[in-house]
């Protein structure tokens, strides 16, 4: 179990500010790193995926708990700090009557209603956080863009498994970690965007060269060790 032990300083959410800002390009051309939100508003959401809860704060207390579903296994919910970026009405039944978008830079993930209640209380979604039509009616006339969302968890899983290996076309959080550490190393010069594009794949090779490693452009075990993200 030791080997499996992930080496969380850096990769869950109290975490997330220090590899933040090492992919922060200054302020003429800032890269859309991690988006941490330092300012608060009225309203702030907090979505805790293992207990499938979503909060409702005002002015920094608790008002509402709505139960939800998130993300799959293969398709987790993305752990980190956003902002709701869009609402919208009526995208069709999968996605019930409302939908509040997430500005998550990798893909497009939001809080939305379903046709499928039953998966309410679990983890089936690709992603997106679930919630029940009549809460997501509620929730979308309460809340304004802007506000804050916290979703709690690891970047790289949950501490019990191992990470993904990582390679060409995946996206995600974790992605966008390994994008930062290789820029705070210097071997990344790209936008840390959490997409793993031919420039993060060419970045990498360039690790692994250096680090006598298989020069595959995958990130596996051995790649989350050198970057001192796996024990």
């Amino acid at each position: 179990m030791k080997n499996k032990t992930l080496f969380i300083r850096a990769a869950i959410l109290t975490g997330l500010l220090g590899f933040a800002a090492a992919c922060h390009a200054g302020p003429a051309g800032a890269d859309p790193s991690l988006p941490i939100i330092k300012e608060e508003g009225v309203y702030s959401l907090e979505i805790y995926p293992r207990q499938h809860r979503l909060i409702v704060n005002i002015q920094g207390h608790k008002y509402k708990t709505y139960p939800v579903a998130v993300g799959n296994p293969s398709t987790p919910t993305p752990v980190g700090e956003y902002r709701i970026s869009y609402k919208g009405r009526d995208w069709g039944p999968a996605f019930g009557p409302r939908w509040l978008g997430l500005n998550v830079p990798w893909g497009y993930y939001g809080i939305h209603g379903t046709n499928r209640p039953d998966s309410i209380g679990r983890h089936l979604s690709h992603g997106c956080i679930r919630m029940r039509n009549r809460d997501v009616l509620e929730l979308y006339d309460l809340v304004p863009i802007g506000t804050k969302v916290t979703i709690y968890g690891h970047i790289l899983g949950d501490a019990w498994e191992n990470p993904r290996d990582l390679a060409e076309g995946d996206v995600g959080g974790d992605v966008q970690l390994i994008q930062s550490r290789l820029k705070s190393a210097g071997y990344f010069q790209g936008v840390c965007n959490g997409r793993f594009r031919a420039d993060t794949a060419a970045a990498l090779r360039q690790f692994q060269r250096d680090h006598n490693l298989i020069q595959n452009g995958v990130v596996s075990r051995k790649v989350y060790q050198a970057l001192g993200l796996w024990e």
